[in-house]
């Protein structure tokens, strides 16, 4: 009888240490044995010349969520980890949105009913918070900490989702009790709603006029405000999907007050523009996103945040807006006023071949810091490490460094009708992704069972931890 379940011989082993030539042995859906000589398997991969990295942690995805200002999200648990094992990735942390006149644990409920019979890959959740009243912070949050629900998001823009900063201040003492780590979306709201209400005055509607709506001092003055909100409480918190260079500006700035802040930045904003958007006609909804990409300089500051440790995540915020479907990004009409699209860009399948090709392949990034932005750094900030996020346990992509793909949408797997990435050619790519010891990805062809994937209950993480000082 074999001793391992499967070995993988002859590959360079990557961490976000260590990168060191073995084989691996896989047990009982874990890493049981690194070596060499390592005796039988039930199955034996030659990673010759390939590299095997821990699978990916894709931190901010939107999977199945309620329709987004009468928008459709088409990708549910089913296409949303199938697409994820397809570009290498082995965990999602998807949204729980509470709904109008239901209660909080109501809707983690129904999204564990949307999982359960559904997801390939493991998944965990995070809380979006957008009723702050004394039942859901003082009983219902802590509860839900308790049982492995350990991150929360809130927003400072949209309607129905903003927190005005009295609310803000509330959700972040919940999270210091309780220990749960706080994202926020920080952007400006009331600057948003002035710009776009002088932007329509002009008469011009035009997609273009979206970037200039949320310009990089809105993104700045709200970045700023929630860390010294933040300070205030003695809390640590995570800005989600930065993309300005001035927003990066003020994490630096909080940082060097010693202050417990984190990132995390997306591939659109490293590879996108705002001149993408710009284009004539209705093409530009492809790349429409909140907050919105921007000039060409800007990306050069974002590796340079990614390469020297201001950002700590590199999630794809995928949504599954499509972009000819009524029920989609043409919700509002053929021609709609550019407050009326909805924002957002898929990402789940290319988030790693594209930070592989565009960081690591152009020596913007090293390997080891490819697997902590990708991986490591998401299971550590959520409290799934070391369950996830590392080579010791069984979620493993191997990877073929030199293998050249140019991205079509029809050669992913989501449920989305275009990428926008369409026709970029990038260098690495898996060629087989394993979910605890179990291929879910291979010869370039699903091969996970839905509903195979598990609930991860999330532990209080320790960067979530307080500094233990008040504000100066």
């Amino acid at each position: 009888m074999a001793q391992l379940d499967l070995l993988i011989r002859n590959g360079t082993v990557v961490t976000a240490a260590d990168i060191v030539r073995c084989d691996v042995g896989v047990k009982d859906g874990s890493v049981a044995l690194l070596g060499r000589n390592l005796g039988d398997a039930a199955e034996t991969i030659d990673a010759t010349d390939k590299l095997v990295l821990p699978g990916g942690i894709d931190s901010h995805v939107h999977v199945d969520e309620p329709p987004f200002q009468g928008v459709l999200n088409v990708d549910d648990f089913r296409s949303a980890t199938r697409s994820a094992a397809c570009g290498g990735t082995t965990t999602i942390v998807p949204f729980v949105q509470q709904e109008a006149g239901k209660g909080l644990r109501q809707s983690v409920n129904a999204y564990h009913e949307k999982a359960e019979d559904n997801a390939v890959i493991d998944y965990a959740f995070h809380l979006i918070i957008t009723d702050t009243s004394d039942q859901v912070l003082g009983q219902e949050l802590p509860a839900l900490v308790e049982d492995g629900y350990s991150s929360f998001k809130i927003y400072m823009t949209y309607e129905g989702f903003a927190l005005d900063d009295r609310q803000i201040l509330e959700v972040l003492a919940t999270a210091r009790r309780t220990g749960a780590m706080v994202m926020i979306h920080a952007e400006n709201d009331h600057c948003i709603h002035w710009l776009a209400k002088q932007l329509s005055a002009s008469g011009d509607t035009s997609l273009a006029q979206f970037p200039k709506m949320a310009p990089m001092a809105v993104e700045r003055e709200a970045t700023h405000r929630a860390i010294a909100l933040a300070e205030i409480v003695d809390v640590p918190i995570l800005l989600v999907h930065v993309s300005a260079r001035e927003a990066l500006e003020q994490i630096k700035w909080g940082r060097d007050r010693g202050l417990k802040v984190y990132g995390e930045t997306c591939p659109q904003y490293l590879l996108l523009t705002k001149d993408h958007i710009a284009q004539a006609g209705w093409e530009g909804a492809k790349y429409l996103c909140a907050p919105p990409p921007r000039d060409r300089g800007n990306a050069d500051f974002l590796w340079q945040g990614l390469a020297g440790g201001l950002f700590q995540l590199l999630s794809s915020d995928h949504c599954s807006f499509r972009f000819e479907s009524q029920e989609g990004k043409k919700a509002h009409g053929p021609h709609p006023h550019f407050r009326k699209v909805a924002p957002g860009v898929p990402g789940i399948e290319t988030r790693l071949p594209l930070m592989f090709s565009e960081g690591v392949g152009k020596g913007r990034i090293d390997l080891n810091a490819f697997v902590a932005l990708t991986a490591t750094n998401a299971a550590k900030m959520y409290g799934l490490y070391p369950r996830k996020g590392t080579i010791a346990v069984g979620d493993i992509a191997i990877w073929d460094p030199e293998r050249e793909v140019t991205i079509r949408h029809d050669i992913l797997h989501d449920n989305m009708d275009y990428t926008p990435y369409e026709g970029m050619t990038v260098k690495g790519w898996p060629v087989v992704t394993f979910s605890r010891g179990e291929a879910v990805w291979r010869d370039g062809k699903p091969a996970g069972k839905p509903g195979r994937g598990r609930f991860l209950p999330c532990e209080r993480p320790e960067p979530a931890r307080p500094l233990g000082r008040s504000a100066q």
